[in-house]
């Protein structure tokens, strides 16, 4: 099965407006007790998360999970950074890539893989305003072929 596929739960979109995406790896994530509930429900919202390497291991923060409503007293933190498992190899070629300058590491989607919550993260290169608005014409044209095309086809 390749990354990033299963059933999809949350995703962020933004990232693909502020970054290049160079490559993308797989990580399971470390949950505790409601927290897979709520994410199976599609509770789980990615927009200003990021991901950071502390003591050679890699964290997720500010990845918000809502707390589970039948969850009373056993519910988590929404907000609480949590570890991302990763083969080490994999974490010493992003510490490596980290180093170099503009480089940062986005979570793009969080899905479900076997059963298990997976989340698909992406080595970024920041996109300057000039590339983002390059990015919007490049859309815009291409949808406007696409709506051309379209209405020729209905004639």
């Amino acid at each position: 099965m390749p990354k990033g596929t299963g059933k999809q739960l949350a995703q962020n979109k933004k990232a693909y407006h502020d970054y290049f995406i160079e490559e993308t790896f797989e990580a399971g994530i470390v949950l505790q007790g409601t927290e897979i509930k709520s994410i199976r429900a599609g509770k789980a919202n990615l927009k200003d998360s990021f991901a950071k390497i502390d003591r050679g291991e890699l964290y997720l923060h500010n990845m918000h999970v809502s707390p589970y409503e039948q969850g009373n007293r056993y519910n988590h933190d929404p907000l609480r950074t949590r570890k991302l498992l990763l083969h080490r190899k994999e974490i010493n070629k992003l510490i490596g890539e980290t180093k170099e300058t503009g480089y940062t590491i986005v979570p793009l989607k969080v899905y479900l893989k076997n059963g298990f919550a997976k989340v698909l993260i992406g080595l970024g290169k920041g996109k300057k305003q000039y590339d983002k608005r390059e990015d919007l014409k490049r859309k815009e044209a291409k949808r406007d072929i696409e709506r051309a095309f379209r209405d020729r086809q209905k004639m």
